[in-house]
């Protein structure tokens, strides 16, 4: 099931309809939220997307707002402070990937300017080549990840359904997906 067909048929999920209608799919532009919305793929992995959605705020507040330099500089304390924090995911694979890839890209920004650089100079790709650069680049990110980052940051298609009223939205926008002929 789409995640268009899922809002239209669970009206009353407010949470899911919101991040829907004004995010998914949606191009991000500032790094930090790039990195923050990464995060919250890995964070979602054997999860449900909902609980994600839940404790978004709670994640935006335990990690600095994902200012990507300052997760890079976390000590030990803050790890210890992450995993003690019952308002997100408390998995140290997670919280070690969120300081890893803020460190990866700390290093990225050196040779490309921005995370969002580096995205654009290897757009477009297809899944399995953008799968394979992710796991070169960063750690804790499987196909699945890749995927649902890269749909929901607009660098590949499939976020809406063309009858979507989203889709017909999203259409006004430089989407990076759409400004390159990638290929899903």
């Amino acid at each position: 099931m789409s995640y268009c067909s899922y809002v239209r048929e669970n009206p009353l999920d407010d949470l899911n309809r919101r991040y829907h209608d004004t995010q998914y799919g949606f191009p991000l532009l500032e790094d930090d939220a790039l990195f923050e919305r990464l995060m919250l793929e890995i964070n979602q992995a054997g999860l449900s997307w909902a609980l994600i959605l839940k404790r978004a705020e709670n994640f935006h507040l335990a990690y600095d707002g994902f200012n990507i330099d300052r997760v890079a500089a976390y000590t030990e304390e803050d790890r210890l402070r992450l995993l003690g924090d019952a308002g997100i995911i408390r998995n140290r694979l997670k919280i070690n990937a969120a300081i890893e890839n803020a460190q990866r890209i700390q290093s990225l920004r050196k040779e490309y300017g921005s995370f969002r650089d580096w995205l654009d100079a290897h757009h477009p790709l297809t899944l399995e080549q953008w799968t394979r650069l992710f796991k070169q680049a960063f750690v804790f990110t499987g196909t699945e990840i890749v995927k649902e980052f890269l749909v929901s940051t607009a660098y590949l298609p499939g976020a809406h359904e063309t009858d979507c009223p989203i889709f017909i939205q999203l259409s006004t926008l430089d989407l990076p997906w759409r400004s390159q002929n990638s290929s899903p």
